[in-house]
């Protein structure tokens, strides 16, 4: 039987007592309620493209190897074994992996070398058009040798097979779903409420207000700390905090503004966490006419004109006035956590007077003094989509709206709650975005939200330049790590200088937990990787049950 939200949440009052139906006894009684911003986009990995989503499916579903602490992506020196038990580099082109034999799927089916071949087939399905897809295009081949070893056959070498093998699928159950075609995958219900092999099974989704998931106390690699997890949906980072205030929530993210940290640091029963940012925020044009997708955009397919627009903001302001101390302007599509970040990466400077100029000269004048500038007859307008659930890009969106007015160009803000933006944004329904992107610890995830191959995909704005994708390539390509970054740095200066969005800042990543939670460890790409070893004491439960705190 399958306990409800509300009885769950009891638990977690009540937890010195409750028996959770795993043989949860003493400190395996802990329950840790996160507060969060949006619900998930989805919880089939191939098709998430939420932070949100791919927060909760972390915990469902294992990778076949785990990137460690260092964060290194080339070879497999600091790799974590997960599905995997153990793997060897046959030759340049060849990786071969051994199954962990005491891997079970929550049904507890052995996972097998079916299930990874399976997966594969499922991620480069074109019709299912995984975000994945392009970053997974050098993988030539999956295959099950038996039934406790697979293949992966690459088609060139280069220094991140393993990283690309191991970091990007989330193993799936071939055993439930390989009878349904891939594209009818993201509405099954066997997706909707998906079994993994990971540390907590799913136990149910009350969109728009909760998921909860409860510890496999047999999970293969350890009993997790936690028995059960309550994702629950708040309308914005203020009522999350708000939550963990009053106690009714023990976990959030990230505090993003500086009143946010002060007031979680005043709180004796909050830790404050600080981990490396993986995330940059940006606003981001649309390269397609929203109305006809198959036409280009009307204004936003002028470089030039983006460049002036990108003129046109000053980054450090909109950093001050929102972030503070918690944040930088960003240098490129490129998060503080890549080893690619420099400051001297070449950028398109704030410069209200030469924006005036190149818009001028692209026929934008103010002709009837109404302070705005418009071309026959038509004002220089676009619309800029905001989700209603981020105060700091709220605020943010404001100040950018004024320096646009400053130089004649109307931005009008439309603020969405978070599930219709999406909607917007992968269907090309917008002029331009707000938006936040969490990076993979590769440079190599650039390729997934700004080169050709990823439109349809991650690329939403369907920015397209050869010359940025044939650099790009290059880089994954290259061997030697000094000419690999120069190849990087040139491909972000180049994408900068025909601004197919406005990057803007890069936060400083403060997350807030109850202080009864130890063992408390966040890893900048996937905050919540480690929570299935966060553990609360047993001594800590009775004096939570004791005042009556959630």
């Amino acid at each position: 039987m399958k306990i409800g939200l509300s009885a769950a949440l009891s638990c977690s009052v009540l937890a010195a007592s409750c028996d959770l139906g795993g043989g949860c006894r003493g400190e395996w009684c802990g329950t840790l309620v996160i507060a969060q911003g949006a619900d998930p986009d989805a919880l089939f990995p191939p098709v998430i493209q939420t932070t949100a989503g791919a927060a909760v499916s972390d915990l469902i579903y294992l990778k076949l190897a785990d990137i460690g602490p260092s964060m290194n992506t080339v070879g497999d020196i600091d790799f974590i074994p997960r599905l995997a038990q153990s793997w060897s580099r046959e030759d340049s082109l060849t990786w071969v992996f051994t199954l962990d034999p005491q891997a079970r799927w929550h049904d507890r089916v052995a996972v097998k070398a079916r299930d990874v071949e399976f997966t594969f087939s499922v991620y480069r399905d074109t019709l299912l058009a995984s975000p994945k897809l392009s970053l997974m295009e050098r993988i030539e081949s999956v295959t099950a040798r038996n039934a406790s070893t697979v293949e992966f056959k690459f088609s060139s070498r280069y220094p991140e097979q393993f990283y690309d093998a191991t970091h990007h699928m989330r193993i799936l159950p071939a055993h439930l779903l390989d009878t349904i075609p891939p594209v009818s995958l993201t509405s099954h219900e066997l997706t909707l409420h998906p079994i993994g092999a990971g540390p907590y099974r799913f136990v149910r989704w009350d969109p728009a207000a909760a998921i909860e998931l409860t510890a496999d106390t047999m999970f293969f690699l350890g009993r997790p700390g936690l028995a059960r997890l309550i994702f629950r949906s708040t309308p914005n980072i203020e009522t999350a905090l708000a939550q963990v205030l009053a106690g009714e929530a023990d976990a959030i993210e990230q505090l993003v503004t500086p009143q946010n940290v002060s007031r979680a640091a005043a709180a004796p029963h909050v830790r404050l966490v600080e981990y490396p940012s993986a995330g940059y925020t940006y606003l981001q044009f649309n390269m397609r006419n929203p109305n006809r997708p198959n036409r280009p955009h009307p204004l936003l397919r002028d470089r030039m004109l983006r460049r002036a627009l990108a003129m046109s903001v000053n980054q450090q302001e909109v950093v001050d006035a929102v972030l503070g101390g918690l944040g930088e302007v960003a240098i490129g599509p490129v998060s503080r956590m890549l080893s690619i970040w420099s400051e001297d990466i070449p950028r398109i400077p704030y410069d209200t007077a030469r924006a005036t100029t190149l818009f001028n000269g692209l026929g934008w004048a103010d002709s009837d003094g109404d302070g705005y500038l418009d071309r026959s007859g038509q004002r220089l307008r676009f619309e800029l989509a905001v989700p209603a659930s981020s105060e700091s890009r709220r605020q943010a969106a404001v100040i950018i709206q004024d320096q646009f007015r400053r130089v004649g160009v109307e931005m009008a803000i439309a603020e969405l709650e978070l599930n219709t933006l999406i909607s917007r944004v992968t269907g090309g329904q917008f002029d331009a975005f707000f938006g936040f992107r969490t990076q993979d610890p590769s440079p190599a995830t650039i390729k997934e939200a700004w080169t050709s191959s990823g439109i349809g995909g991650a690329n939403f704005g369907s920015y397209s330049s050869p010359e940025f994708d044939r650099i790009v390539d290059a880089a994954i390509a290259e061997q030697r790590t000094e000419r690999a970054v120069e190849l990087w740095h040139q491909a972000v200066a180049h994408i900068n200088a025909d601004a197919p969005a406005i990057w803007l800042f890069s936060p400083k990543s403060v997350a807030a937990v109850h202080r009864r939670i130890d063992n408390v460890t966040i890893r900048p790409d996937q905050w919540t990787a480690t929570i299935w070893t966060w553990r609360v004491p047993s001594a800590r439960i009775i004096d939570r049950d004791r005042h009556g705190s959630n």
